[in-house]
């Protein structure tokens, strides 16, 4: 098959772990740039789209040159291999974006491909007109320091829409995020996992995927998928492998909450949709109702932020319960999302890391308190220190210190290991059946029922 110059692109902060996702599927990937680049063919262009959780895109790179001019830009276009992509009726958009360079003029710079890439097919379908009634094949060219790349999306709508949710909450936390704040915790499978701000679930849903081995694209289509020169049976084939991959065993459980019944049943049908219903437990509960009688699990969280105004209050209020409530899970990791300024004052603990990342446009801050490891297997297990380390690191790009011993470390910074993919065990009964949680009332006393889920009996 062809080989390609790929791109896989990712919010900014997420960047390491994209490259960490890629080496783990198989491949030699390099950040440049804020971009992810490897090397593959058409079956790799399809299981990077159904694989990767927190890249945006996978891009083909058809060029990559100086432009400081609109002559060079214009030239060095039309002497690339477009015919080779493009069919006679290709529909072939170009969007734009330039970033400190002289061609600022974003319109006239997709105007100037436009043209270019048509003069490039003329010479080789020797034709005038092109009617681009065909599949669609969307280019971007993007000028960085006067340098332009040029590229084709195989991906369509962006990797952050797995397929399987039908409707979102208010101020949704996009799922290649959700993915990435997995990654970058000490969270694994085999550890407990709470989200008690889970809204519409999107952290606990990416967690059980993970668990589950479940391709995050398995529910979709992909614009590649309708270019020309794409093989629908290489597409089945991929989609067949992550079908056979998928792992039915029981992990550590998987909890989610919020104070919002609604929000809870809109979890609950997003959970059932993504095939990983059973495997997530969900309750209606304050925060400063969390308890758990289990050790070493990981708490991954993205709570108000209060942007709006008057609501500063209202949320610092509740960063210090989470401070007084978490306090009490003596063994446990926490990973908090939020974009505001005072979050470690009132939650009254500084964190041993901090991450500058992006949540959408708004610029967060991800905290994180690793908590003490877990013993190793045959290790007497003691008793956590109530000193907390108080070092804080504010560099987003700084070195993943040793993770915890009990969690696999690689050597992409700041990543967290994820279930890697292997080959499928005999299943147990139907993991995938829905739990539903009674949100009609708020009882006295709540806390998580841990208990195993037992699968339904198969006849």
């Amino acid at each position: 098959m062809k080989q390609f110059d790929l791109i896989a692109t990712a919010t900014f902060g997420l960047e390491n772990v994209v490259a960490w996702e890629l080496k783990d599927l198989g491949y030699d990937a390099r950040v440049t740039d804020g971009r992810v680049m490897f090397r593959g063919d058409l079956r790799d262009i399809a299981r990077c789209n159904l694989w990767l959780r927190s890249a945006d895109r996978v891009l083909i790179r058809v060029g990559e040159f100086d432009a400081p001019d609109f002559g060079a830009l214009f030239d060095q276009t039309v002497d690339l291999p477009w015919a080779e992509l493009l069919p006679v009726d290709a529909k072939f958009p170009v969007k734009g974006r330039s970033v400190r360079s002289k061609l600022h003029a974003v319109p006239k710079v997709q105007g100037a491909v436009k043209k270019a890439i048509v003069e490039s097919l003329k010479k080789k379908y020797n034709r005038f007109r092109f009617d681009e009634t065909g599949s669609f094949y969307g280019i971007e060219v993007s000028l960085l320091k006067d340098r332009a790349t040029l590229t084709i999306d195989t991906t369509g709508p962006g990797l952050h829409k797995r397929g399987y949710r039908r409707v979102v909450g208010a101020a949704p936390l996009r799922e290649t995020m959700a993915a990435g704040l997995l990654h970058l915790s000490y969270w694994h499978p085999d550890r407990p996992l709470i989200d008690p701000f889970c809204g519409s679930g999107t952290i606990a849903i990416e967690a059980a995927l993970i668990s589950h081995n479940i391709a995050p694209g398995l529910s979709r289509s992909f614009a590649s998928e309708d270019f020309d020169w794409s093989d629908r049976n290489v597409w089945r084939d991929v989609r067949q492998e992550a079908r056979d991959l998928k792992l039915r065993d029981r992990r550590a459980p998987i909890m989610a909450s919020d104070h919002d019944p609604k929000a809870v049943r809109l979890a609950q049908n997003g959970a059932t949709d993504a095939g990983v219903g059973a495997a997530i437990r969900f309750n209606c509960q304050e925060v400063s109702e969390l308890s758990s009688n289990l050790e070493y699990g990981c708490i991954v969280t993205n709570p108000p932020y209060g942007e709006r105004l008057g609501e500063d209050e209202e949320v610092e209020a509740v960063y210090r319960v989470m401070g007084s409530t978490f306090a009490r899970l003596k063994t446990w990791g926490f990973f908090v999302l939020t974009s505001h300024k005072g979050f470690e004052r009132n939650f009254g603990r500084r964190a041993e890391r901090r991450r500058k990342l992006y949540n959408g446009r708004l610029e967060c801050q991800y905290y994180q308190y690793g908590g003490p490891r877990p013993p190793r297997p045959g290790e007497e297990q003691q008793t956590p220190s109530k000193e907390q380390p108080q070092q804080v690191t504010t560099d987003s790009n700084s070195a993943t210190p040793e993770a915890p011993s009990g969690v696999t470390s690689v050597s992409t910074n700041d990543v967290a290991p994820a279930v890697p993919v292997g080959q499928n065990p005999a299943p147990a009964g139907n993991p995938f059946e829905t739990f539903v949680a009674d949100c009609s009332a708020t009882p006295d006393s709540i806390s998580f029922d841990v208990s195993p889920l037992e699968p339904p009996s198969e006849e």
